[in-house]
């Protein structure tokens, strides 16, 4: 293939230099058109067909090669073949050879381009699988943007050969007629400038924004068409009803009342959702008791020769329950009463575009954001309901610690709360179907699974579940590990921890016909709206990510497109999300991780710094882990982040503010960082970046400098 590329640049570069060396640009200028005229005519009234052929083939080739010249060229077409016959020739021979650029651009260059560019390019062709044709037909019909330059661009992208010579022919049609026109009356031209008057330019560009205009009046036809079968109130009572009072809910509700909308938010168990209530918080308030006691059992390594503590589980599980109601207040209904929200507890559920019944009354509202989160996944195991399974939602309903434990899954959930319970003195079984936490880095799974493994929990990777058994004596649940045969492992309670799936149950939308996608969360568009436009959804219920602060980020554009869409929208932005898994070490990461650049074909290169090496770890006596930064071939712009160790998420802000703002590595080394602590672990692994990408010849130059000075 490169061999092709190579000579058909060769053949390209060829006929260029031709064309500039013996000059034969004279033969496409005004004057020549002029000067020959009469004798073109002349043959072409002798040789219609043969002329017309020819004409084409020049016109062709010309385009193709992107040579100066389809201007005359164009106007040839009208003085010679009239403006019918010239029209029809000039339009299909200017975008067969538009479309030889194209594919042209497109074979020679699109892979390169996508080599060095594939996060950016990722997300232009997003946009043209969605509007392309729109923008190519804008660029078309705007004679401002030289053809040549839009050829090669549309080249570099992933549109299609067939929409790009579909909408050329269409958007180029005016334009051409503008010129062809021009070129029946050849002898009053004085120039090619003369041509296209300002107020024609004007004219060009007023029906270059036709095609927006045509897809906002589609874009209301098809909301008509949604809307058709359903009467719309003549006032309303609000202007937002929020279902649902997790993150997303509570802070689309916040923004609302803040910019003084009437707003009112619906929670059918309880304020602050799951991250309050069964999540984020009471999991990290076990997870600091479990580290605790990590700590006292390895109090040697700080010097103090023997540590006794003593607890009871009921206690601990009390002290979760404490820390949740501490943070309550900060989610409860008196406080977003005060800040001017109407609360009111209760099953919503929507009858129409602009009315939600709750508790038997009826509200109308112009506007409807959905953001009922997500439950726990129940896996389809024979047997499951036969025995004490928890989920992390009932899991801290415990009074009495399990002294057998199974957790199934290996993602954050059960990676954290396994090794927790261990911790806390439990005989933990985790059972995974492939590796651990497999959004991760096998380096960084690798970490985490040695570490479980040394907090006593045993990992059963690549295993299958096959089901569960109860007896008068046990409850086991039976698996089949790779390559072995079956095994049953007897519990004490069973933690389901396989994923989360989005509520979307009992909301009315199978009687809206609002679809769902193949993970069953709602089916949003980039503004996050759903099939009706004044009905949007955030958080998980919409996914992709099901963390608290994409949560809280995409409460933020639900809220404003909500309520001012028809101002201005604002497409979701999920360039830089980062996350992190509480497990000790933690794993932090935000953008690529070298398996999903490996996988997405992105080049990168990866630089490490151990934190076996960091001063405050060594102090900490947690010397372990590791900082990995990818970026850009030969840049310093970072692409991706994984950071492996005590502190990881905190560490990690730096990178994400980075990122967000377009800071490369050299601007990380240029920061002062306070000795000692952890976050000058990101320094060292932007010096790492640095030292492999020293100018070696030019130190060889100082070193030769300094060598002179010694004399």
């Amino acid at each position: 293939m490169n061999h092709y590329r190579a000579s058909l640049i060769l053949v390209i570069l060829a006929g260029a230099v031709a064309f500039f060396a013996l000059d034969l640009q004279r033969f496409l200028t005004l004057e020549m058109l002029k000067a020959q005229h009469e004798a073109i005519a002349n043959y072409q009234y002798g040789h219609p067909v043969l002329a017309g052929a020819l004409y084409c083939i020049l016109y062709v080739a010309v385009t193709g090669l992107s040579l100066p010249g389809a201007a005359v060229m164009t106007l040839a077409g009208g003085a010679v073949f009239g403006l019918l016959w010239g029209t029809v020739l000039v339009s299909f021979a200017s975008t067969a050879g538009a479309t030889l650029a194209f594919l042209a651009a497109r074979f020679l260059f699109r892979d390169s381009v996508s080599k060095h560019f594939g996060g950016r390019l990722k997300a232009i062709d997003e946009g043209m699988a969605r509007d392309g044709w729109l923008y190519l037909l804008t660029l078309r019909l705007v004679p401002v943007f030289p053809f040549f330059v839009i050829n090669l661009l549309m080249g570099l992208t992933a549109i299609s050969t067939r929409t790009f010579y579909w909408v050329s022919q269409l958007g180029m049609l005016a334009g051409t007629l503008v010129y062809v026109n021009a070129g029946t009356q050849l002898a009053k031209i004085e120039s090619l400038a003369g041509i296209v008057s300002p107020t024609v330019l004007l004219s060009f560009a007023l029906l270059g924004m036709f095609p927006w205009f045509a897809r906002q009046l589609t874009d209301r036809l098809k909301a008509k068409r949604v809307y058709a079968k359903w009467t719309k109130p003549k006032r309303f009572d609000r202007n937002l009803v929020v279902i649902g009072a997790g993150a997303a809910g509570l802070v689309t509700a916040y923004i609302a009342a803040a910019v003084k909308a009437k707003v009112t938010l619906i929670e059918k168990h309880r304020m602050g959702g799951d991250c309050l209530n069964t999540g984020c918080v009471p999991s990290k308030a076990l997870i600091r008791t479990a580290n605790f006691l990590k700590q006292a059992s390895v109090s040697q390594t700080l010097g103090i020769a023997r540590t006794e503590v003593e607890y009871d589980f009921a206690d601990v599980m009390a002290r979760v329950q404490r820390v949740i109601a501490t943070v309550e207040p900060h989610d409860s209904v008196e406080r977003y009463g005060k800040l001017g929200v109407d609360v009111m507890l209760g099953d919503a559920r929507i009858t129409s575009p602009w009315t939600v019944e709750v508790n038997g009354q009826t509200l109308t509202t112009r506007a409807i954001v959905i953001a009922s989160g997500a439950s726990p996944a129940i896996p389809n195991i024979a047997g499951l309901d036969t025995v004490d399974y928890y989920t992390s939602d009932t899991i801290w309903s415990l009074t009495k610690r399990p002294d057998r434990l199974i957790v199934l899954g290996g993602g954050p959930i059960g990676c954290e709360l396994a090794q927790a319970f261990a911790r806390l003195g439990c005989q933990v079984t985790q059972v995974v179907r492939t590796r651990l936490m497999r959004r991760e880095d096998a380096d960084a799974a690798a970490l985490v699974e040695a570490a479980l493994q040394a907090d006593g929990v045993r990992v059963l990777t690549h295993t299958e579940t096959l089901r569960c058994e109860r007896d008068d004596t046990s409850q086991r649940l039976v698996v089949l590990r790779q390559g072995s045969q079956e095994e049953a492992l007897i519990f004490d309670a069973l933690l389901c921890a396989v994923g989360r799936t989005a509520r979307t149950e009992g909301l009315g939308l199978e009687e809206l016909g609002i679809p769902r996608t193949a993970q069953h969360t709602i089916e949003t568009d980039a503004w996050l709206q759903t099939i009706y436009p004044n009905i949007y959804a955030a958080g998980d219920v919409a996914g992709p990510f099901q963390f608290t602060h994409t949560a809280a980020h995409q409460a933020w554009y639900a809220a404003v497109n909500a309520l001012f869409g028809g101002i201005k929208r604002f497409k979701a932005d999920y360039s830089v999300i980062p996350w992190t898994t509480f497990t000790d070490p933690e794993v932090a990461h935000v953008g690529l991780s070298e398996q999903e650049a490996r996988q997405r074909g992105i080049p990168y290169e990866a630089v490490r710094y151990g934190l076996d090496d960091l001063d405050r770890a060594i102090a900490d006596e947690a010397a372990h882990g590791f900082v990995k930064v990818l970026t850009e071939p030969g840049k310093d712009r970072i692409i991706g982040v994984t950071i492996v160790g005590e502190h990881a998420g905190d560490m990690l802000a730096e990178f994400v503010l980075a990122m967000r703002h377009g800071l490369g590595l050299n601007k990380i080394i240029a920061t002062i960082h306070t000795y000692p602590t952890w976050s000058e672990a990101n320094k060292y692994a932007a010096g790492v970046w640095k030292r492999a990408h020293a100018p070696e010849k030019l130190l060889r130059w100082v070193g030769r400098y300094h060598a002179w000075l010694r004399g």
